[in-house]
């Protein structure tokens, strides 16, 4: 046993096995905090306050916030081998295509809204998890696999259809599983005195290993850490990625949580997930500056605003929510006849806001190309 926990042996003869306990947050003996990891906690503070900051006076928050979530979404899911591009998530068809890939990322965007919203009225707990899991797994890959409950029997992480003797690591046992949930609800709501980025750094490390769910734990842990940070003041808006640096390094993130379990040595795992959160709010702050720049510059080709080209200005801004349109559903969705739309689509496009993406006489679909090249960045 180490200060991270024990491996527990499970049935006999042939059928035994070893199952991973975690022991209960937070380590004992105490974090060992040295100049290195302050360093590191204070750099994140300060990133995370700029961040927030900025979110504040960016003109339309809201359309980019509708922007990160998604881009948050698509890169979760590629961690856990979804193959799919920013483009197929912002297709206009995107929500009836049969692409199960894609249909993952879109639940991903659903299940993030719902539980940041859901955080109004109820504290980040596992009763919350179980509800983020049940959207996330709603109609997709995986609702055999009892959505918004958790296991009742035995999961292992290991390679494409490994069994339990290969497994690369195995998680606790039920028993042991449901004992380690309900203290980490408590630690998690509870407090004490570490610093809340150093909270979050092992709430996730201990989600992650103790691995609920039959599938989803991945995401539903990386949407924890957002959920955090905006229960606990760091964030007033959804706008960071922390899956963009986690996705970037992705085998050390999983070697360095499982040398946690191998050695019982948090501080490696802190450290690494600190520079996780500061290298995403710096990433996001560059992305809020070149998307407020773009949308300046923009605004200024425009037409000055009349009546007759008000209707250009509103495509514009529609744009900034659905950078990939069609003439058709973009009439329907602001309530303007084809012609209307047509016309102010083909101002955008002489204007080089837009560019045509098909070379099709009907369903002609037109993107917002130097939005989504700011946007690609990591995916």
């Amino acid at each position: 046993m180490n200060r991270a926990g024990e491996w527990i042996k499970n049935l006999s003869g042939k059928a035994a096995y070893k199952s991973f306990r975690p022991a209960p947050l937070p380590p004992q003996p105490k974090l060992s905090m040295d100049s290195d990891m302050v360093n590191k906690l204070v750099e994140a503070n300060q990133s995370l306050v700029r961040l927030d900051t900025a979110s504040k006076f960016i003109p339309n928050v809201e359309l980019f916030i509708s922007m990160y979530v998604r881009k948050e979404a698509l890169i979760s899911s590629q961690i856990e081998g979804t193959q799919c591009t920013l483009e197929d998530v912002l297709d206009p068809d995107a929500e009836s295509n049969k692409n199960l890939d894609v249909s993952d990322v879109i639940n991903y965007v659903k299940a993030c809204s719902y539980a940041i919203k859901r955080l109004e009225t109820l504290p980040l707990c596992n009763r919350l998890l179980r509800e983020i899991h049940k959207e996330l797994l709603a109609g997709v890959r995986g609702e055999e696999k009892n959505p918004g409950e958790f296991r009742r029997s035995q999961n292992w992480i290991g390679a494409s259809n490994c069994s339990l003797n290969e497994a690369r690591y195995i998680p606790p046992n039920v028993e042991d599983m449901t004992t380690a949930l309900s203290n980490l609800e408590k630690y998690t709501n509870e407090g004490d005195d570490l610093d809340p980025l150093i909270r979050i750094a092992l709430i996730h490390y201990q989600f992650e290993t103790i691995h609920p769910f039959l599938d989803g734990n991945g995401r539903v842990g990386r949407l924890m850490i957002l959920l955090y940070l905006m229960e606990q003041g760091y964030l007033s808006k959804p706008i960071i990625y922390v899956s963009y640096f986690l996705k970037k390094n992705q085998t050390e993130y999983y070697d360095r949580m499982s040398e946690v379990r191998k050695s019982g040595n948090y501080e490696q795992w802190v450290r690494f997930f600190l520079e996780a959160v500061s290298a995403a709010a710096k990433d996001s702050l560059v992305t809020i500056e070149k998307l407020s720049d773009l949308h300046e510059s923009n605004l200024e080709k425009l037409p000055k605003t009349t009546r007759k080209t008000d209707n250009i200005r509103r495509v514009f801004d529609y744009l900034e929510k659905y950078p990939i349109i069609d003439i058709k559903r973009t009439a329907v969705a602001l309530d303007i006849s084809f012609n209307t739309a047509s016309t102010a689509v083909n101002k955008l496009v002489q204007i080089e806001v837009l560019k045509e993406t098909t070379n099709a006489s009907r369903n002609r679909v037109f993107s917002y190309e130097a939005y989504l090249d700011i946007l690609r960045k990591d995916t």
